[in-house]
């Protein structure tokens, strides 16, 4: 499936609606180039639940942790939204190190930005997400992995 975001806007709205169809113990990873909008989509998602918040991209840290068990729209009740940028991730190992295998848990969503540093470690992904440069927006390819992926991306054709 292909969809075009004209702006960093729509963008932003593509994450919220991933978001709002989003079941917990989803995996998606982000590919696309340096600039390609994948910080933006993630924070889109991150901010539908927690709006206002600052969400900032993990390139130094790895990994930011998002608790969001009190917030107000969380309808499938997850606790936390751990968003990985992979970038500067120098060997997949290096992930042990970081405790990384536990992140990935039932109650959790993980969006992992620059996958393809973690091959190897990384647990099989729910759903692939490829923006690329289109004209002056992006293009989003959907690729699902699993049924819990294939189900997210029929309602966000719709």
């Amino acid at each position: 499936m292909s969809i075009f975001l004209a702006d960093e806007q729509a963008t932003m709205a593509f994450g919220q609606t991933l978001a709002r169809f989003c079941p917990s113990g989803l995996n998606v990873y982000l590919y696309g180039d340096l600039g390609a909008g994948k910080t933006t989509l993630v924070r889109g998602f991150i901010q539908s639940f927690l709006p206002g918040i600052k969400v900032k991209s993990p390139t130094y840290t790895l990994v930011e942790d998002y608790d969001i068990t009190a917030a107000e729209q969380n309808p499938n009740e997850l606790s936390h939204i751990y968003h990985f940028d992979l970038y500067r991730l120098g060997n997949p190992e290096e992930l042990e190190y970081l405790g990384g295998r536990d992140y990935f848990s039932a109650d959790a969503v993980c969006l992992v930005e620059w996958p393809q540093r973690g091959k190897g470690w990384l647990v099989k992904p729910d759903l692939e997400i490829t923006l690329k440069y289109q004209e002056d927006g992006r293009s989003v390819e959907l690729i699902s992995h699993t049924d819990k992926g294939r189900e997210l991306s029929q309602k966000l054709s719709l």
